[in-house]
């Protein structure tokens, strides 16, 4: 028996017939990526979006913006790090290179992912997000590889390295980056958070560059150059395997971090209508768009009211736990369930 959409079949013709259970009646979802609702009508099943079309353009904008700043200063710090020989200069720019590609997947993306459904790809098109992030890492690894291999040297055959070009580089960075987060300041969709972050990072690493430059100034210390590169080489390796490690989880059908088990079981069992669960499933499409099936056995048939209520009361708790797409299946207690893996 597998979980069916509500609003692809009606659960009765009269208001007081009860549900049928077993039968393919109970089970729930929502459609078309609507949210839970707790709007009652039966047979229907509302959009509730949570973002206007007006604010998704707005947000589209918004990460467009912050590419083209940074794709601008990503050239033009390989062009600086060459000028000034400094590997430390080069490996932020190979930093901003993988948010560069970070930023213009994002915003391809944030709008490719609002095609419409088909029948060959029924969830939609959120996980293609995951191609993007595995081309972003695999450039950050071998990149970051590169860099330590010509860093590392440079700590037994200094280099000279021009530190008033180093200098200006490193405001440089901190204007266009502190630009780019400053675009993204009010943070409203879940991709504008993570990339807002991401930026700030690069602020900071700008700020670590500009520091070692002064210090550079006023003494005698090559060393911190390859010390800055290494540093920040390590930085983007760890965020790379930790990347790769959270699309594996997604590709495996993890449960998702931000989601706890535990507290959706016992809320489950806390239901006064409900004796038991079986075959709970929870996972993410994209790392964001959270998914959750369960088989529900009742104690009791419920009239059709009832049913549409307790449903929508469940959708919409769950929403409140991080679930955005909900399907339930109603059982009857004396029902011997035909899955395998219940």
């Amino acid at each position: 028996m597998s979980p069916k959409d509500t609003h692809d079949h009606p659960i009765g013709d009269d208001i007081n017939d009860p549900i049928q259970i077993p039968g393919d009646d109970l089970s729930s979802g929502q459609c078309q990526d609507s949210h839970p609702t707790n709007d009652l009508s039966f047979g229907r099943c509302e959009d509730s979006h949570s973002h206007s079309h007006a604010h998704a353009h707005h947000s589209t904008g918004n990460i467009k913006s912050a590419f083209f700043l940074n794709l601008v200063f990503t050239v033009i710090e390989f062009f600086g790090g060459i000028y000034t020989n400094s590997i430390a200069i080069m490996t932020d720019a190979l930093h901003d290179l993988g948010d560069s590609l970070s930023l213009g997947l994002a915003w391809y993306f944030e709008k490719f992912s609002k095609k419409e459904k088909t029948s060959n790809y029924s969830y939609g098109f959120k996980r293609f997000s995951l191609v993007g992030a595995v081309i972003n890492s695999i450039v950050l690894i071998v990149g970051s590889i590169i860099i330590l291999r010509e860093a590392i040297p440079r700590f037994t055959h200094p280099q000279v390295v021009k530190v008033e070009g180093m200098f200006v580089l490193a405001l440089l960075g901190i204007f266009f980056n502190g630009l780019a987060v400053w675009r993204l300041r009010d943070k409203k969709s879940m991709n504008q958070r993570v990339v807002y972050l991401h930026l700030l990072e690069d602020v900071l690493g700008w700020v670590a560059v500009l520091i070692g430059a002064v210090v550079m100034y006023f003494f005698n210390a090559p060393f911190i150059d390859p010390l800055l590169s290494v540093l920040i080489a390590l930085f983007v390796l760890f965020n790379a395997f930790k990347n790769i490690r959270a699309m594996n989880k997604i590709i495996m059908q993890g449960t998702p971090s931000d989601i706890n088990l535990d507290s959706i079981r016992k809320y489950l069992m806390e239901i006064p209508e409900i004796s038991d669960f079986h075959d709970l499933h929870v996972w993410t499409m994209d790392g964001e768009y959270h998914v959750l099936t369960v088989h529900l056995v009742m104690k009791q048939t419920l009239a059709k009211e009832e049913g549409i209520e307790l449903k929508s009361k469940i959708r919409s708790d769950l929403q409140s736990q991080g679930i955005a797409h909900t399907t339930l299946e109603f059982e009857s207690e004396d029902e011997d369930c035909l899955l395998l893996e219940c």
